[in-house]
């Protein structure tokens, strides 16, 4: 994962003039001494303006890029929200529980001290990150500063991320259009090209002495048993490095890149394969490349590439589970209804790393009907990777910019359940508790499109965090059967 942030986490102690500047250092001491040796501890206690323009000096010539302000007294007003408006980075702040010293010169009011934290830090307009309950002991700051470490790097990610696409997106396929002035002000940058100039730089990359490098780890990766068409391994390394080439030529004063590239219809007979094999690979490397040209589901995807430091997807939202499925496999084995699952599918996208053994670059049955000659073998419609997609915990999410330009996201946990599909593509059966009502009074009723990114693992409690701190004020999930959605209907 060579494409997302490194954190090294710092912390700065702040303390009331009118208190024991020692109970400060020495609680921020406590801290750093569990968390170990990862965490950056600045010698500096702020009392004053200066002395936070010194600590963040500190910090910043420590290398840090992650830092928590902690209270370990009631805490100066002023000079703890400025150290988040001058440190170039994201902040977090969380306080001190007492019970290490007595309640005379011993108390540090740290409790009371994060309500006026919290007062300044909005009067300054700063977005900083405050745990669930910010009044903690040595081992619990040191846990939500663990917790804050993934939130960080996606915020550091966002910030520094250039989204590069090869378009324009497929007609009549609005899902994938939105307007990019949301991703401006998230901070993304964006660079939108044509085919052609991926056409040219394909073209150029024709006998690159790597190609056969990245045949020979292609075909390890795939085993005697997914490397269906080795005679097209060569077209697909050649793109592989094209992308990848074109990424770092692209950055420009960004550090990440994430693709979102259009790969039908005409692609595939331009180039002579389908390019959802690469993309798999990419995204396994932590740049993702999301298909159709979905710039809103390509940010989704990397946010949950830096939240996990794992390969993500992204999937149509596809298909209900028959009930015949339903009975043989789900039924009595789990513990959900039918209208809890459904199918999540795209023509081959899915990193191997997440998908069952069986999996084997195929070719797309939907494109080989549309492009091909009825009957003929598939020929530049190869180059998907199928199978079904691993059981897994997932976190199903996506941020999307509604007409009106309004940023807005849902999150939803669940899992892909160790249920054949019986289908083809790069297909999962999945299950999200009350997901038929998530379905009909989020997905559809916000007008979601029906691209989605999957995290392998449940980190909504992380993404809810991250967005949050991204200011999107939408933030919806799979709401209980006991707390009914503003539209669900109480006598259906």
């Amino acid at each position: 994962m060579r494409n997302i942030p490194q954190i090294k986490l710092g912390i700065i102690a702040v303390s009331r003039d009118c208190f024991p500047i020692q109970l400060s250092t020495e609680r921020r001491n406590a801290i750093a001494k569990v968390y170990g040796d990862d965490l950056y501890n600045c010698p500096i206690t702020v009392e004053n303006e200066l002395d936070a323009l010194k600590a963040v000096e500190d910090v910043q010539a420590h290398d840090v890029n992650a830092l928590c302000v902690f209270l370990g007294n009631f805490g100066p007003e002023t000079p703890e929200t400025l150290i988040a408006q001058k440190f170039d980075g994201p902040v977090m702040y969380t306080s001190a529980a007492e019970g290490d010293g007595d309640m005379i010169n011993g108390r540090g009011d740290a409790y009371c001290g994060m309500l006026n934290c919290s007062y300044n830090l909005g009067m300054r307009h700063l977005n900083a990150y405050i745990p669930d309950y910010p009044c903690a002991t040595a081992e619990e700051a040191a846990q939500q500063i663990r917790d804050f470490a993934p939130i960080a790097r996606a915020i550091l990610g966002v910030r520094n991320l250039k989204i590069i696409t090869f378009g324009p997106r497929p007609q009549d396929f609005f899902a994938c259009n939105a307007p990019i002035k949301g991703l401006y002000e998230l901070g993304v940058e964006v660079e939108e090209n044509s085919e052609l100039d991926l056409l040219v730089s394909y073209k150029a990359h024709k006998d690159d002495p790597r190609i056969a490098d990245v045949c020979r780890d292609m075909a390890d990766e795939l085993g005697l048993g997914g490397n269906n068409y080795p005679e097209l391994l060569p077209r697909m390394a050649q793109f592989e490095l094209t992308l990848l080439d074109w990424a770092e030529s692209h950055k420009g004063a960004r550090k990440y890149v994430a693709f979102a590239d259009k790969c039908w219809p005409a692609f595939p007979e331009t180039f002579g394969f389908e390019p959802c094999y690469v993309n798999s690979r990419l995204a396994s490397k932590g740049i993702p490349v999301a298909c159709e040209v979905d710039i809103y589901g390509a940010l989704s995807e990397y946010i949950g590439s830096c939240v996990t430091e794992d390969a993500v997807t992204l999937l149509d939202i596809n298909n209900s589970v028959p009930k015949y499925i339903y009975e043989e496999d789900i039924k009595g084995k789990y513990d959900y209804k039918l209208t809890d699952t459904f199918m999540g599918f795209h023509c081959g996208n899915t990193p191997s790393c997440k998908m069952c053994s069986d999996r084997a670059v195929k070719y797309q049955l939907i494109q080989h009907r549309l492009l091909e000659p009825a009957g003929s073998e598939p020929d530049f419609t190869r180059g998907t990777l199928e199978g079904d997609i691993a059981a897994s915990d997932i976190t199903f999410y996506r941020l999307q910019c509604d007409s009106e330009g309004v940023v807005r996201s849902y999150i939803a946990q669940g899992e892909v359940l160790d249920v054949k599909t019986r289908s083809f593509g790069g297909i999962g059966v999945f299950a999200i508790p009350e997901m038929g009502r998530f379905y009909r009074h989020v997905l559809i009723q916000k007008r979601y499109p029906h691209h989605g990114a999957v995290a392998f693992a449940h980190c909504g409690k992380t993404l809810f965090e991250v967005f949050k701190m991204l200011g999107i004020k939408d933030i919806a999930y799979n709401q209980p059967a006991s707390l009914p959605y503003p539209t669900e209907n109480p006598w259906a």
